[in-house]
């Protein structure tokens, strides 16, 4: 290791990203691949969003913006938290972040010290995991299951909580199973929150795709929550804006203020062209929007007896654009069906070991290639386990 890597803070620990190097790598040599594994949308950003980026450049607007973000983008925010989801935010209680990325580390340090656990729902997007370890905390899985459609329970939280518990990380619709945590348990977790004296961070980037039969409810609405929970939302996955990096937190007033300058020091602020292209995303026509949802209905609607005709089971995904796959009946382990998988068929999916479970049996499937390309891939991949199926 060099002179630099032999003196890394105790903070920084060495993540495991072998496999999806290794997967990246195997892709880069073959031909014909279908990715299904990244979470990044397929579709063009909008156009009107486009054009705004455009018209911010040719306005000269491509300056440093306050650090909170700029005042009518906040505004607008606050329009559509309480159009969507009900919320009641002023503009004073937003912070648009360089994606949600940036508002979850902002969180941790704000919040997290030196021994504080972290519930985390489980399987997760381990970004939260690294948050967490960089600022002294404890991460603590709250694991979810297939029999449940991977939808939380409450008695699994309860268990967890010590002394030492200062947040839960609510994470609905979920990354990677695609869970949503019905209302009734919401309702629960809440209750928890407040006889536990707990902070909860709810992730809802994924909370505008929902498929019928599922509801979403922000924890914040209920009783005796908001002074207590920090909303995370944005528009990478709703407005196929992964690139542009605009996410926000909504707060109370007071943990704002006192972040601003924190946030000031990790970016100075988010990148100006895109804070105009994210108000425009909100005050523009939102059919583009309602046309890529009703996209991922379809993909969903075919994936699913297509994968049960594999003999695959899977929790029934009630909103984002995942499948979080069983894949044991193969008789392989997720991450040597993976690579298996890419070398033999050029489709490329992601073990649930890169979300943090411990088993090696599920495998992320993301729903983000045009249909016809989705209908290859599992012909690719039928026939696969077809050939390759070992005896239990």
């Amino acid at each position: 290791m060099s002179f630099i890597g032999n003196r890394l803070a105790a903070r920084i620990v060495e993540e495991d990203a072998s496999f999806r190097t290794r997967m990246m790598k195997i892709a880069d040599g073959l031909d014909n691949v279908i990715a299904m594994g990244r979470g990044d949308p397929d579709f063009h950003t909008p156009a009107h969003i486009v054009e705004a980026a455009k018209k911010a450049i040719d306005s000269n607007e491509h300056h440093y913006t306050e650090p909170t973000g700029i005042q009518a983008l906040r505004e607008a925010i606050c329009v559509d938290l309480k159009r969507q989801y009900g919320l009641n935010y002023a503009a004073e209680e937003i912070v648009v972040t360089a994606g949600v990325q940036e508002s979850i580390m902002l969180c941790m340090l704000g919040l997290i010290s030196a021994g504080d656990e972290v519930l985390i729902t489980s399987p997760r997007f381990t970004t939260y995991d690294t948050a967490v370890h960089m600022v002294g905390g404890v991460p603590i899985p709250v694991p979810t299951y297939e029999k449940d459609d991977f939808a939380l329970d409450v008695a699994e939280i309860e268990k967890r909580i010590t002394p030492r518990t200062k947040m839960f990380v609510l994470v609905s619709p979920n990354n990677p199973t695609g869970a949503v945590t019905p209302p009734d348990v919401i309702r629960k977790i809440a209750d928890l929150a407040i006889k536990n004296d707990l902070i909860v961070i709810a992730d809802e980037i994924y909370a505008r795709i929902i498929y019928e039969g599922n509801e979403h409810l922000s924890i914040a609405t209920l009783a005796g929550m908001k002074e207590r929970t920090i909303t995370l939302n944005g528009f990478s996955k709703t407005y196929a804006m992964t690139g542009w990096r605009v996410g926000y937190l909504a707060a109370p007033a007071d943990f704002v203020h006192i972040m601003t300058e924190p946030r000031h020091t990790l970016s100075i602020n988010t990148c100006t062209i895109s804070q105009f292209a994210a108000l425009a995303a909100l005050t523009g026509p939102q059919e583009p929007i309602e046309r890529m949802i009703a996209e991922y209905g379809e993909r969903r609607s075919y994936l699913m007896p297509a994968l049960s005709e594999m003999g695959l089971s899977y929790g029934n995904p009630g909103g984002a654009f995942y499948m979080y796959t069983n894949i044991s009946s193969t008789g392989m382990p997720a991450p040597e069906f993976c690579e298996k998988l890419l070398r033999e068929t050029g489709v490329m999916l992601f073990a649930g070991s890169m979300f943090g479970d411990e088993s090696s049996d599920y495998v992320r499937i993301s729903f983000l290639q045009p249909l016809e390309q989705i209908k290859v891939a599992m012909k690719r991949m039928g026939d696969f386990i077809a050939a390759n199926r070992r005896p239990a």
